[in-house]
């Protein structure tokens, strides 16, 4: 019973954790209300887009209401100007793209529509910012996707079985470790390489936070592995366990590779964070 119930709340904790991830994370579309002509519209702004094609912003708006897409490079030199270009009815969507950008490139956008009271703005004074990337295979994709995830709930399994007093923890402890490498150390680079054009941008190569963030988680379990051989050391479980939900509270992709338009070059996290805190 116990084994239960320690399950079911390691499954509460990650679930928990991916919900917050698609909440908070800078590349999930972004949520706004809008009201026009009476109604109320609830939109999502994209702030990620893969491929070679053009990013299409989509509002589930199927009414004959004039709206403009406005946008830029960001960040922003003093020369850039707004570029604007008309959203089409669609399928009963509004629809316009923002053109296609290097990898690591971004651009700032805003929409204005044209209402029988007049030009309504959203998001004009803090744009969205969305971020190009390379096209990554779905092959590659989805089983790094499965395998962060599994990995973390196997963390939590692990550090709570620890915890518990229960002695598969051991077990579990190898199972977290084998997810986080196949996820997080093999197709994590690979992913990295198809999107940003290298496998690696984390220590002691940049700042890359997500990089960094599972260089950091990869260490603690590797220390738990290793600690947990000839001995018992439950409290190294725990230690790792605590340090990946640490890990994973931090958005997902918060400031990541990010393209310089000066040099050509893909900056990383560190020197993000120093623009953020300015």
């Amino acid at each position: 019973m116990k084994k239960y119930l320690l399950w079911g709340l390691a499954v509460i904790i990650t679930l928990t954790a991916v919900i917050y991830q698609r909440m908070t994370g800078p590349t999930y579309p972004k949520r706004v209300k809008v009201e026009l002509n009476g109604k109320t519209y609830k939109l999502k702004l994209i702030r990620s887009h893969g491929g070679n094609d053009d990013a299409p912003v989509e509002l589930a708006i199927n009414e004959p209401i004039k709206a403009t897409l406005n946008y830029k490079p960001y960040p922003e030199n003093k020369d850039d100007q707004w570029k604007s270009v008309n959203f089409q009815s669609i399928n009963g969507k509004l629809v316009a793209d923002l053109p296609n950008q290097p990898a690591a490139g971004k651009l700032m956008y805003y929409i204005s529509f044209e209402t029988n009271s007049g030009i309504v703005d959203i998001q004009k004074e803090a744009p969205v910012v969305v971020r190009f990337k390379g096209s990554v295979p779905d092959f590659i994709l989805w089983p790094h996707i499965f395998f962060m995830f599994f990995a973390m709930l196997l963390s939590n399994v692990t550090g709570l079985f620890a915890l518990g007093k229960v002695d598969s923890y051991r077990r579990y402890a190898y199972l977290t470790f084998g997810a986080l490498t196949i996820g997080g150390m093999i197709l994590g680079p690979v992913v990295q390489l198809y999107a940003f054009g290298d496998l690696w941008t984390g220590i002691p190569y940049g700042w890359d936070l997500t990089d960094n963030k599972t260089l950091i988680a990869y260490v603690f379990w590797v220390l738990a592995v290793v600690g947990n051989l000839k001995k018992d050391r439950r409290y190294l479980a725990v230690i790792a366990a605590i340090v990946v939900l640490a890990i994973y509270s931090i958005p997902h992709s918060m400031f990541g590779s990010e393209l310089d338009r000066t040099s050509g070059h893909v900056t990383q996290g560190f020197i993000q964070i120093l623009d953020f805190f300015r």
